[in-house]
Order: C-alpha cells, then sequence, then structure tokens
C-alpha cells in the first residue's frame, strides 16, 4: 500500500472521470382497479394484457437526476376490464462527466432499465394482493425503445 497522496493533478482527472450511480429506488404512485370483482373469479380466465410506458426524467440537484418510469398495464377479459394498474417507480441517480449524447442515453435508456425491475415486481405484487394470478412483465429492452424514439424525432425533423 502505499503512503503518498494523490496529486492535484489525479485527483482532477477523478473528478472528471464518468460517473452514474443509483442512489435510490423508490414507489412514487401505484394505482389498482378491478371494476368487475368479485363477478370477475366466476368468469373463465383468459386474460389479454396491454402495456403503456413511459419515462420522465428531471435534473433535481447538482449532478442529481430523478427518473420515474410510468407503466399502465391494462388485463381484459374478453371485453371487459379484469383490473388495471398503473405504477409510477422512480430512481435518484447521480450522473457526472458524461457527454450530452451519453447523459440523454443513460437517462432514456440505462436509468429506466435499473429500475424497471423494482417497477415489474410492484406490479406483480399488487395483482397478486388483487387475488389474480400472478403477472411477471418479459424484460425491456430500453436501448432499442431509445434508438427507436431517436429516429421517431429525426424523422419528424426532416420532414418539418
Amino acid at each position: 500500500m502505499s503512503d503518498t497522496a494523490a496529486t492535484p493533478e489525479a485527483q482532477t482527472e477523478e473528478a472528471k472521470a464518468p460517473q452514474l450511480s443509483l442512489q435510490r429506488v423508490f414507489l412514487k404512485d401505484i394505482s389498482f382497479e378491478s371494476p368487475r370483482s368479485p363477478m370477475i373469479f366466476q368468469e373463465e380466465w383468459k386474460p389479454e394484457v396491454g402495456l403503456e410506458l413511459n419515462t420522465k426524467s428531471r435534473q433535481v440537484g447538482e449532478s442529481v437526476y430523478e427518473i420515474v418510469l410510468e407503466i399502465t398495464v391494462t388485463v381484459k377479459n374478453g371485453e371487459e376490464t379484469g383490473y388495471l394498474v398503473q405504477v409510477q417507480q422512480g430512481g435518484l441517480f447521480v450522473i457526472s462527466g458524461l457527454e450530452d449524447q451519453q447523459l440523454h442515453h443513460a437517462l432514456g435508456a440505462f436509468c429506466p432499465a435499473t429500475i424497471f425491475p423494482y417497477a415489474r415486481e410492484n406490479i406483480d405484487a399488487i395483482v397478486v394482493k388483487g387475488s389474480f394470478p400472478a403477472l411477471m412483465l418479459a424484460p425491456i429492452n430500453f436501448d432499442a425503445l431509445y434508438l427507436d424514439s431517436l429516429q421517431k424525432q429525426q424523422a419528424q425533423t426532416t420532414q418539418q
């Protein structure tokens, strides 16, 4: 082990090094509705799952960003809604030393992918508490969604 202190140049390089770390995961909002219970439990269960997904990000401090993953799951049994779950899963991330494009990618893909398993777990837990079969959402490729979003933005920009 070395007893020498880091030089000022080394400390400056460390401060400039890219940093991305998860500080906290939190549940911002959750809602569960089962408009047809208890009658729905007496019907044959053939669910059709609909999923809506959105992400929001904002800077809340120096190098601190809040990411909120908004997920709405609507499960229908035939024409009738079996249940509806809405979750806003949040995460606080410390992000520094990234270029604009890297920061945008981190906020749009990496951070939502990091907090998605927590949202998925919360959705499954509330569905089971509503007395329905477990609902474990499939993994989502946030990188692909991010790239698709960029391509759509570029297409809109070129059309204008």
